[in-house]
Order: C-alpha cells, then structure tokens, then sequence
C-alpha cells in the first residue's frame, strides 16, 4: 500500500470532559514521513473522560488500516485505561463475556467491543505522561478540549492543505483562484474556507456537525441550537438526515448595467 505522503511514523491520541459526566471531546493526530500532519477531533454532548480516551483511539486505528505504516510506529496516549484495557483486561472480559471479575458488566462495553475489532497487530500502545511538554500529546490535549467546550480550533489536513495551497476551480465558472501567499494570512485563510465551502455545496457533501463547525468557525454549542435552514454568508445550510448538514449556494442577481444614453 502506497500513500503520496508515505508511511505513517507517529500517531498519540487523547480525550477530555467537562465535567464526568459532561460535554466532551476527542483529539488524534498522525504524522506522515514527509513531514505532514493529519488532525482529527470530534464531540459529544454528554459523555465521560473514558469514553472520550476510547473513542480518539478507535477512530485512529480505523483511519490508520487504510494507511501504510511504518514498522516502528506507535499509538502514543497518556490513558492507562486504554493500554491496560486492551493489553490486560480484554482476554478475560471476553472469556467470562464481557463481565469483570466481580460479574458486573464492563462499562463503555460498546467501545470496547469496536476496539477489539480495530486493533492492529503491528500497531502497539506506548504511554506518555500527560501535560509533560510532549508535542503530540499536548497538542491532541488541545484539541480534546477545545472540541469538549465547543470552542472553534483549526485542525491540519491533506484536504485543507490541497485547498489552502493549490489552484482551485470554482462551481460557477472554468476559471481558477490562485491564492496570493502575499495576502494577510487572514484572507488566505478565508478564501480557502470559502472555497471549500463552494466546493461542498458544489458536490452535495453532509457535514457533521464538527466538520461544519470547523468550516464556518463558529462554536459546536451555537450550531447545536439550530433546528432550520439558516444562512451563512452566500450559502443556505441545512440539516439534512443522520445529524449532518448541507450547504446549498444562493442565488445572487447581479445588477443589470444600463446602456448609456446617446448624446
């Protein structure tokens, strides 16, 4: 398997809650041997801490199936309860099925169940002490907690970079907008995400509700309050089914230039 990016050389993962129970978020990365970086985050309304730990790891290992890797790499987490769980505990809660030792049923079983079904053979734990300076680890803390309080963070990604940097085509016509790297860094930033948003509109994407967080900039706790259409910029976005949401481009009437009069 061949990726334009290569093998994955890093991945750490990392999950937050405010309050337990209480609104939470999840944060994961994965480094690329040339040097990019692939950053994912989601949230949940009402969650645990745990839940969270579990969950960032689960969609890491799903997304890291699909991926070259390389032979060294690590799933790094500061969550003893995912290492333990899946390097401990997880041949005897299947014997006694899906009991502790005491015959209670394991909690956030669900997950578990999902985690025993991603693991990957070549893909080990490796714990790292939490808010200890490293790099990774801080930053998919930051980003758990920034998707826990519904706050707005910009995640890197191959598709954001594509757009951010390449010649894009708009729906509305066969010309092409290069980003000027002169501009403010503001306004390259802003044309990327209405170029994006063109381009959803264009194909008929759904968005989740923290993908279209990420895209409008605008916190998860706002979106979450809106049952109709309702208007961004020149977009109209809608729910559609499954909790997403799609955006549909307005139609603009441009003003009718008059002939002039003859003198």
């Amino acid at each position: 398997m061949s990726h334009p990016r290569g093998r994955v050389i890093a991945a750490a993962t990392d999950g937050a809650c405010s309050g337990n129970p209480g609104p939470g978020g999840w944060g994961a990365l994965i480094r690329f041997e040339d040097g990019s970086v692939e950053e994912l985050g989601g949230h949940e309304p009402r969650t645990t801490n745990n839940r969270m730990e579990l969950k960032a790891a689960l969609v890491i290992l799903q997304r890291l199936k699909n991926l070259p890797r390389h032979p060294t790499l690590t799933l790094r987490t500061d969550s003893k309860y995912l290492i333990d769980g899946l390097n401990q505990w997880m041949n005897g809660w299947k014997r006694k099925g899906w009991l502790t030792s005491s015959g209670k049923p394991v909690l956030n079983q669900d997950l578990w169940q999902a985690l025993d079904q991603a693991q990957l053979d070549d893909v080990s734990l490796e714990y790292v002490k939490g808010h200890s300076g490293d790099p990774d680890n801080d930053r998919v803390d930051e980003i758990a907690v920034c998707f826990s309080k519904g706050k707005y963070i910009n995640l890197q990604s191959a598709q954001t970079s594509y757009f951010a940097k390449d010649s894009i085509k708009t729906a509305s016509d066969d010309t092409s907008i290069n980003i000027d790297e002169s501009a403010p860094p503001e306004l390259q930033r802003l044309l990327s995400r209405l170029e994006i948003a063109n381009k959803f509109a264009t194909e008929g994407y759904g968005l989740t509700l923290t993908e279209l967080s990420q895209l409008i900039e605008q916190p998860i706790e706002t979106i979450e309050k809106k049952k109709k259409a309702w208007q961004w910029r020149d977009w109209s976005i809608e729910p559609i089914k499954n909790s997403r949401w799609r955006l549909r481009q307005l139609k603009q009437s441009l003003p009718i230039k008059k002939k002039a009069k003859d003198d």
